[in-house]
């Protein structure tokens, strides 16, 4: 029909087969995401059996509100591990909040994302004095900026997005957002911003299944955006 342009579900596409995610809060009891492990295998059947990823990066919250340290995530990542006996292939990292702590933790040697990266994030409602400082202490600290959801952010703008590009900071979008999981303004900006090649790399940022599942079950894109989301997963599989 005119004006309309046809789309197809995305967990039938194929192109999350053997995918790897990269972000998700499926380490339980350690942050906003799983509980218990009970939950974190539910959450790991989902992703394994119905999304089709094969490699999961394990990345829990840490910010000042929390007491996450390398060492306790670690720790609980191996008692997860040990009881775990499904097909995806764990690997832990941390998503890290660019609060007024943050710099002290770059010290602490922080579980990067893959080879080089570090999974950082904001407040969705302001940016944290001297963002740009912040973002360049993390090059210095021999690590590659990978900014999380920057779709989400409602003080950003499309001035704020090319800028944080030229610098050559990586950006990394919920798949969700797609859907509309986080509202309308994070859905347009996530589609502007995939249809202008500004993403990186995708996550799931899973945290719960309730509305997640049906959500994603449902979700449907056209073939250019299919194609435009296929380049990020395939960046997945390199990090």
């Amino acid at each position: 029909m005119f004006g309309f342009k046809r789309k197809y579900k995305l967990l039938e596409s194929g192109i999350l087969k053997d995918a790897t995610d990269i972000h998700c809060h499926v380490l339980p009891g350690v942050d906003d995401g799983s509980p218990d492990l009970e939950t974190s295998f539910r959450l790991l059947e989902f992703m394994s059996e119905r999304i089709g990823y094969s490699n999961v990066w394990l990345t829990p919250h840490v910010m000042r509100d929390l007491h996450n340290t390398a060492e306790k995530v670690s720790a609980v990542f191996s008692t997860l591990k040990d009881a775990y006996s499904g097909a995806v292939k764990l690997h832990l990292a941390s998503e890290y909040m660019m609060d007024e702590g943050f710099k002290e933790r770059l010290k602490t040697d922080p579980l990067r994302l893959g080879t080089e990266h570090l999974l950082v994030e904001t407040s969705y409602m302001n940016p944290p004095v001297g963002l740009d400082d912040i973002l360049m202490s993390v090059w210095e600290a021999g690590f590659r900026p990978l900014i999380a959801h920057p779709e989400r952010y409602m003080y950003m703008d499309k001035h704020d997005y090319e800028h944080l590009k030229e610098y050559g900071f990586d950006f990394q979008l919920n798949i969700m957002s797609l859907s509309g999981y986080y509202g309308a303004r994070p859905k347009a900006v996530a589609f502007k911003l995939l249809e202008s090649g500004m993403y990186d790399y995708v996550g799931s940022d899973l945290h719960h299944l309730d509305v997640y599942q049906p959500m994603m079950e449902s979700m449907k894109l056209t073939k250019k955006h299919l194609d435009a989301l296929d380049e990020l997963v395939a960046n997945n599989s390199y990090i």
